[in-house]
């Protein structure tokens, strides 16, 4: 109906009996009706998103938060609730080097909506891409990186001055600092060109061409301090012509691949789709999967 006030109320924490029951009652004790819910069990942690309707609720949207975390809190549960226009987009910053593709590809996403976001800035530890930012309408700043303690220093700086809800390695060719990955912890986003958990590292694309194998791909993934072995969001392949595709087939095939699992990536996170259990990336509804059920 579109008079409906729509949110989504995220619960997460230790699985037990009764999790469902003591929030939709609390819910139904303040007139909020639940539309539609999806609740699973993953490695002993439950976790549910409820859509609930707010347009007859009997509290304040102040009282109705504080409610909710009162009742998470009784029972060791993380809760939350996110309104279906929320009244500020999530902040996101790119990390670049001198490779264009995803900068490009998530450019193009911000200029035709798919984001539920917006990209604040651009940094980089080169000038290279500057032009690219600029094309798109997209503030740049870069720091040289030969100097790797004033470089993250700096990194860190901007990201906090500029209140980064999510940063995006965007083929950013740095190992980030620990600094840096402590302070936006499963809030980096990044694109590496391999199948993780094989091909880690360096030219992944060279080693994937002189090994023979016939197929590869990208894979973005949460950054941790371990190198290429954070939580995996995304994968996908593409094949190789043993025989006929050169080491840069492979490697054109790759780069177009990677953009779009990146922008993909991204996009399930600012659309809040995505929750990372035990150290494992699990997909659930957020407002705009909810919707489209509804249709």
């Amino acid at each position: 109906m579109s008079d409906q006030v729509l949110a989504i109320v995220s619960v997460q924490g230790r699985d037990q009996k009764g999790v469902v029951a003591q929030f939709a009652t609390f819910l139904a004790e303040r007139g909020i009706n639940i539309e539609d819910m999806e609740q699973r069990v993953v490695h002993g942690v439950f976790v549910m998103d409820m859509l609930v309707d707010l347009r007859e609720m009997s509290v304040s949207l102040d009282e109705l938060i504080t409610g909710l975390l009162s009742v998470g809190q009784k029972i060791g549960m993380e809760a939350k609730i996110t309104l279906q226009r929320s009244p500020r987009l999530k902040r996101v910053v790119l990390l670049v080097s001198k490779e264009p593709h995803c900068l490009e590809r998530l450019a193009k996403a911000k200029a035709e909506n798919e984001l539920n976001g917006e990209i604040v800035g651009v940094l980089g530890n080169h000038p290279t891409l500057g032009e690219a930012a600029a094309k798109a309408g997209l503030a740049f700043e870069s720091h040289p990186s030969d100097d790797k303690g004033a470089h993250f220093a700096w990194l860190l700086g901007r990201l906090k001055a500029m209140k980064a809800d999510l940063v995006v390695l965007a083929r950013y060719m740095q190992i980030l600092s620990p600094e840096v990955v402590k302070a936006f912890e499963s809030r980096i986003i990044n694109i590496h060109p391999s199948l993780l958990p094989h091909f880690p590292g360096a030219s992944p694309y060279k080693q994937a061409y002189e090994s023979g194998v016939r197929v590869t791909g990208c894979t973005a993934h949460f950054v941790t301090e371990q190198l290429d072995q954070g939580p995996i969001i995304l994968q996908d392949v593409f094949h190789i012509n043993v025989g006929k595709d050169t080491a840069e087939d492979v490697r054109q095939r790759g780069l177009a691949l990677e953009a779009e699992i990146l922008a993909k990536a991204v996009t399930y996170f600012l659309n809040e789709e995505l929750v990372v259990v035990e150290g494992k990336v699990v997909f659930k509804p957020g407002i705009s999967s909810f919707a489209r059920r509804r249709l």
